[in-house]
């Protein structure tokens, strides 16, 4: 057994554990491999063991695993930091979006799109100045405008919590599940069903807070090597 399938298979049983702790089903969560900086032989490998999902940050490190990997049936997630001016690539290339946070990103994927993206909301949950996403107050107008342009799909939202929101109470991800059924409440016809956070370390809470989607990539994939920014 590679090591690839030994920590696939951990990251499953751990998946299963807190659904259980927490009288969920797993099947109804979403385990995204974070593959940025990986190979496209490690995708591979990971593909070839039952995981079809795959996020990436960097687009043009992206852009070439996707070339190479064309003959696998993928579920490309772009879950990193977006400039305008790589929208067009970002639409035609991924059907997920996690990260967008400003109107602007919205309206040039739509733009760029020729079928349907299905979009997460990024919110800054804890105000921090060094992260990207929206605040919580305008929250609700970013989505009205975004669900009303072509090809976009406001399907929920992402969160990157800081290190501490666990001593917070509530904590991050519970405030994410709160406004999500908040947002539910106000505007019906969203019917908003994902959740996008949590990562290698606090998958647990994640998952009892009522995520959709979780984000993996050391618990898979190892320690990440260093690589530039693209």
């Amino acid at each position: 057994m590679s090591d690839l399938e030994t920590n696939l298979n951990k990251v499953r049983e751990q998946l299963q554990q807190a659904c259980i702790a927490s009288h969920r089903d797993a099947n109804q969560i979403t385990l995204l491999a974070v593959s940025k900086t990986r190979s496209a032989a490690e995708i591979e490998e990971m593909y070839n063991l039952g995981q079809t999902d795959f996020g990436e940050n960097y687009l043009q490190e992206a852009l070439e695993k996707k070339q190479a990997l064309t003959n696998l049936d993928i579920n490309w997630h772009f879950i990193g930091a977006i400039q305008s001016r790589k929208c067009a690539d970002i639409a035609q290339n991924f059907t997920w979006v996690h990260s967008v946070d400003r109107l602007k990103v919205a309206e040039k994927l739509s733009q760029n799109a020729s079928r349907n993206i299905h979009i997460c909301i990024q919110v800054n949950i804890d105000n921090e100045l060094s992260k990207s996403g929206v605040h919580t107050n305008e929250l609700t107008s970013l989505i009205k405008a975004a669900m009303a342009l072509p090809y976009i799909r406001v399907r929920g939202l992402m969160v990157i919590p800081s290190p501490e929101h666990v001593a917070h109470s509530p904590n991050a991800f519970e405030r994410a599940n709160n406004l999500l059924e908040q947002l539910n409440s106000e505007i019906p016809e969203l019917n908003l069903d994902t959740l996008s956070m949590g990562m290698s370390n606090d998958m647990g809470e994640a998952v009892a807070a009522g995520s959709t989607c979780l984000r993996i990539g050391t618990a898979l994939f190892g320690p990440r090597p260093q690589k530039e920014k693209s």
